[in-house]
């Protein structure tokens, strides 16, 4: 436990001593539109399936309302199968190119004053076509990332849609000592915004109360099951409380063994 809390304060004082320069406001790029209609593309859906197109795709209000085969390759464009343009629309010619769903980064540690500003990470996310990404542990603050989330969505600045997982018991000085505040420190991580919580490991009754509360209020956690702490809850424990993701594959190998709780390390 005493190593647990140490992790606490020392993210906590992390926080408060490395919190990096906001994205700004976007000067580059159109939009949005009320319609955005991209004509002419071959799309890559995702599921498996080989490409198919020409497909004309029309997004409405950041949904795609519509993907409509407008042909064959190698032939005309059949133009009556063609999406209509509403007034005000913007159309973007995608004859010979290909089309994706956007990437999500699922372990998106957004920035450190060691990795570059916020702007530039956002930026290279874009360019690779990482579209939504999940902070673990949010290392600038909640109240930081939820300004980015904030502003990304209302597309002032140009970033990634971004899901907040708080690191679990950021902001308590003196640690999580009881189920009791493991569950009121969840409670509160929901009433403030975020989407979810970042565990690295936790005493077992503390733990288990906070996923199950996390649970219960329907947001979602991810755990980096920490050498430190991987002994008293693999991730199959783990998961049958709740968690919904395990990072870095640690607690996984754990849980697989019958004779042993962890695995044996030499004295050298």
């Amino acid at each position: 436990m005493k190593n647990f809390t140490l992790i606490i304060l020392l993210l906590s004082n992390y926080i408060s001593l490395s919190q990096i320069e906001k994205a700004p406001e976007r000067f580059r790029g159109e939009g949005p539109f009320n319609q955005l209609i991209i004509r002419g593309a071959t799309l890559i859906n995702g599921n498996g399936a080989p490409p198919t197109g020409p497909v004309d795709i029309v997004i409405e209000k950041n949904v795609i309302t519509s993907i409509r085969n407008v042909g064959y390759p190698g032939l005309e464009i059949n133009e009556k199968r063609r999406p209509v343009a509403k007034s005000g629309s913007k159309e973007i010619d995608a004859h010979g190119k290909y089309v994706l769903p956007g990437f999500i980064d699922m372990h998106g540690h957004i920035s450190s004053q060691r990795s570059g500003t916020a702007e530039y990470v956002f930026k290279l996310w874009m360019a690779h076509g990482i579209t939504t990404i999940r902070d673990p542990s949010c290392g600038q603050g909640l109240d930081w990332v939820l300004n980015q989330k904030e502003e990304s969505k209302k597309n002032n600045i140009t970033a990634p849609r971004i899901l907040a997982y708080t690191g679990f018991g950021q902001g308590a000085s003196n640690g999580i000592n009881s189920t009791q505040e493991a569950i009121n420190w969840v409670r509160k991580n929901a009433d403030r915004g975020a989407d979810g919580i970042k565990f690295f490991g936790a005493r077992p009754d503390i733990f288990k109360a906070a996923l199950q509360e996390n649970k219960k209020l329907g947001l979602r956690s991810a755990c980096h099951h920490a050498q430190m702490a991987v002994s008293e809850m693999n991730v199959l424990e783990t998961a049958r409380n709740g968690l919904t993701t395990m990072e870095h594959w640690y607690g996984l190998p754990e849980a697989l063994f019958e004779d042993k709780t962890v695995q044996d390390y030499p004295l050298e």
